[in-house]
């Protein structure tokens, strides 16, 4: 419960636990710090925003003033760089929204001057920020030879802010980062540059007031939280390419005009949850057995999505359906080795299914079956001797022990080993009673440990297909993002716009989508036409009277 307010209030939170097993030691368990949780870097469900990247942002400041900066998510291994003037790179951070900033401490004034102090922001020692350190520190963790494969060869101040966002991880203790695969550079001449000041008058993200809505709000209608995310990233990265533009809204289109498709994928989605956040916590040994079973959920949702995008008449869909990976013998080991309903954790036992280790399965029996066992030594005993009262007991001091009234001594058996001597009655051991309590106490604690055994196995194995299920979670977000603009399409009456390479802005009826969901009921917005031809006028000059909709003209030409 604390954990979170400390992290949204800006601090850093070492994690002590015990490093050793109480069991196999005989002096103090040693203590230790296992993990530093810090604004950017965390992977707890309960720090998390599941609609928003938690990145981690690097800056350096190189030679003739130009910046490299980096952004880094370690919940879900999204790894991004690039490099330009203060200005451009001030936009990125506008625009990524890092939790935490770390640069060279050397460097705060320039720091200060170029971003400003609303950051959080974390200072490191100089040679972190070395070109030698930074491409060691990134070459290492790729295990590659050179990072041209990446395509950011040519960005060095990228390179060394990217070097040191790895250095800070090794620095909080994460260790465990096979799920950062690669190392993208961000493409700026793909996308519009959007500033902090265009980003929060537009409200594309955050309304200005408290009551207010958000563009983002309106059209998100996305149902899994990568597409939220990633939702969240086109807005504020709008494409240029015309034909990247027609691509996308050529899939809404088909979601528009086919419903039934619509509903299979939908319905689907709905199925999938976080796979990208998932996946990353198997990278780092911290998926919880129900994190696994939603895994295979996913997994089995992706097979008809494919099958129904491979058939799609549209060839952007088959291209996603050819990608998407099944992943079968994942989704069938996950099926076989793991309960349907586990608990959240694994020490809480009953994790492994039925059926899939025979020693698991005779340790539950002898724990399940243990009093049955118990009843039977007693009814064998009381027939035996004759002693009708007899009853099997337990306590701490020496097991299970059989329970003689005082009327019955006589009968007792020599063999018995008289334990304890009561008031009106006497309790004894026998050989077969000591024989099966060593195994029902045993039982119990094997059962733990070989779950746990049995789960790491698994969680290794998953490992190996952690590139592939982020390419599927990746595309999935895309999907989830295209259906979501054909249902607000449909519920809001929108219409698709023609787009070109033309200076003619030509709107039709144009409504403002934030305000009109806003109208009271019974109220219309009304519509306005907006035409602009740079040739022919420069510009439009709008009057009119207070609250006649000029402000509201202007931002919904500008959305």
């Amino acid at each position: 419960t604390y954990l979170p307010k400390l992290i949204r209030a800006g601090k850093r939170v070492a994690i002590c636990d015990q490093l050793e097993d109480p069991k196999l030691t005989k002096k103090l368990v040693k203590r230790g710090i296992t993990e530093l949780v810090t604004p950017g870097v965390a992977m707890g469900d309960n720090v998390l925003n599941y609609k928003e990247n938690n990145f981690l942002a690097a800056v350096h400041f190189g030679r003739g003033g130009v910046v490299g900066v980096a952004f880094l998510d370690i919940s879900t291994g999204e790894f991004l760089t690039g490099e330009g003037p203060a200005p451009y790179v001030e936009k990125l951070m506008g625009n990524f929204q890092p939790k935490e900033v770390l640069y060279d401490r050397a460097c705060k004034q320039q720091f200060e001057q170029a971003f400003g102090n609303r950051w959080c922001v974390f200072e490191l020692d100089d040679w972190v920020f070395t070109d030698t350190t930074a491409r060691q520190k990134l070459l290492r963790h790729f295990g590659t030879k050179s990072l041209k494969g990446f395509g950011v060869e040519h960005l060095p101040n990228g390179i060394i802010a990217s070097g040191a966002a790895l250095q800070y991880l090794e620095l909080t203790q994460h260790t465990h980062i096979a799920h950062i695969t690669s190392l993208s550079r961000i493409e700026e001449e793909r996308y519009v540059r959007l500033d902090k000041f265009t980003i929060r008058s537009l409200e594309l993200l955050q309304p200005m007031q408290d009551d207010g809505t958000s563009l983002l709000g309106v059209i998100d209608r996305t149902v899994t939280p990568m597409g939220g995310r990633l939702l969240r990233r086109w807005m504020v990265f709008p494409l240029k390419d015309v034909r990247q533009i027609a691509d996308r809204q050529d899939v809404v289109d088909y979601f528009f005009k086919q419903p039934d498709f619509r509903h299979l994928v939908d319905e689907q989605l709905h199925r999938v949850g976080d796979l990208e956040r998932i996946i990353s916590k198997v990278a780092v040994g911290r998926v919880s057995p129900r994190e696994v079973v939603q895994l295979k959920h996913a997994l089995m949702a992706v097979q008809p999505i494919k099958t129904a995008c491979l058939y799609a008449e549209n060839a952007s869909l088959r291209r996603l359906g050819e990608q998407l990976n099944l992943c079968e013998s994942l989704r069938d080991r996950i099926e076989k080795e793991i309960q349907p309903d586990p608990p959240l954790l694994v020490n809480k036992g009953n994790v492994i299914a039925h059926g899939y280790s025979q020693e698991l399965d005779d340790l539950r029996s002898i724990s399940r079956n243990g009093k049955d066992y118990l009843l039977h030594i007693q009814q064998d005993e009381a027939e035996k001797t004759g002693i009708t009262s007899l009853k099997v007991g337990f306590n701490n001091v020496f097991g299970y022990y059989l329970e003689v009234r005082n009327t019955f001594k006589d009968k007792v058996p020599e063999t018995w080993i008289r334990k304890q001597t009561l008031a009106q009655a006497e309790r004894y051991i026998t050989p077969e009673l000591k024989e099966y309590e060593e195994k029902i106490l045993g039982a119990d604690e094997k059962i733990l440990d070989l779950e746990a055994r049995l789960y790491s196995e698994l969680i290794v194995a998953m490992q190996e297909f952690i590139p592939q299920i982020q390419i599927n979670a990746n595309l999935l977000a895309h999907i989830d993002c295209l259906l979501g603009f054909a249902k607000v399409s449909e519920d809001n009456l929108y219409v698709r716009p023609e787009v070109d390479e033309g200076d003619v802005i030509d709107i039709l009826q144009g409504r403002h989508p934030v305000i009109e969901t806003q109208m009271p009921l019974g109220e219309r917005y009304v519509p306005n036409d907006v035409y602009l031809d740079t040739e022919k006028q420069q510009g439009m000059m709008i009057t009119g009277p207070n609250m006649a909709g000029k402000a509201a003209q202007l931002r919904h030409t500008a959305l």
